[in-house]
C-alpha cells in the first residue's frame, strides 16, 4: 500500500497563470508560500523563519474557480498529490519540477465587504472546491 497526499495551508506568491485548452479545459498555476516560524534557543541562538515555496496546478473547474477568485496573497488550503517531472532546457541540461496537483482546495482569505454601493450580485462566499481526476 502506499499513499501519495499533501496538504498545506499557505500565502500565495503571485497571481495565477492561467491556460484555456480547446475543448475548454483549464489550468491554473501558481506558488504556494508556507513557513515555519523562527525560534530561539536556550544559548540565546535565533532560528529565522524558513520559508518553503510550492508550485501548485489546478485542473477543470478547480482551475476556473482559482482564475476567478484566487489572487497575490491570498490564503489558501490545498490537498493533492505531489509529482516530479523533468525536461532539458535550453542548454541540454535535465532539470526537475516538483509540483502538487490539487483536488481539494479551501479560500481562507476572507472577502472584502462591498464598497459603498451595494451590489446586485451576490458577493461569492469562500467555497471548498473539490476536483476529481
Amino acid at each position: 500500500m502506499s499513499v501519495n497526499k499533501v496538504i498545506l495551508i499557505g500565502n500565495v506568491g503571485q497571481d495565477p497563470k492561467i491556460t484555456y485548452y480547446e475543448g475548454g479545459n483549464c489550468v491554473a498555476q501558481l506558488s504556494l508560500a508556507t513557513t515555519e516560524k523562527g525560534y530561539t534557543l536556550q544559548n540565546g541562538t535565533q532560528i529565522p523563519d524558513r520559508t518553503e515555496w510550492h508550485n501548485l496546478v489546478f485542473r477543470g473547474k478547480l482551475g476556473e474557480v482559482v482564475d476567478k477568485y484566487v489572487h497575490k496573497g491570498d490564503k489558501l488550503y490545498a490537498e493533492g498529490k505531489i509529482r516530479t517531472r523533468s525536461y532539458d532546457d535550453q542548454a541540454g541540461i535535465k532539470r526537475y519540477v516538483t509540483e502538487i496537483f490539487v483536488d481539494n482546495m479551501e479560500m481562507l482569505t476572507p472577502r472584502q465587504a462591498a464598497s459603498v454601493q451595494p451590489s446586485a450580485t451576490p458577493q461569492p462566499t469562500n467555497p471548498v472546491v473539490t476536483d476529481s481526476y
